[in-house]
């Protein structure tokens, strides 16, 4: 059975939405620099709450981009924007 659907015959169903999980580890799958828009990024700073890239990853940021290579797949939605998108992208660019 689905978590978003309820279950044939049962009357009304409750819907659980799952919840977003943060990362808190170091491997070499999640060594990339993700694509989030500026403001989220500086709230972040300020207050710690959790950001989510382009490539739908969550996570709170907390090292040096330019350490990192780009995430294939948040520079790939990136381009696919175009010049139109609303100020996400390299100066939005969040960490690991």
């Amino acid at each position: 059975m689905s978590t978003l659907e309820p279950e044939r015959g049962t009357g009304t169903g409750t819907l659980v939405e799952p919840t977003p999980q943060t990362s808190h580890g170091d491997g070499d799958h999640e060594r990339f620099a993700h694509y989030v828009q500026k403001d989220k990024i500086m709230a972040s700073a300020l207050d710690g709450t959790p950001v989510v890239a382009l490539c739908g990853k969550v996570w709170v940021p907390g090292r040096d981009p330019k350490k990192y290579p780009v995430c294939p797949m948040c520079k790939e939605i990136y381009e696919s924007m175009g010049a139109g998108g609303d100020d996400k992208g390299k100066g939005g660019k969040g960490d690991k």
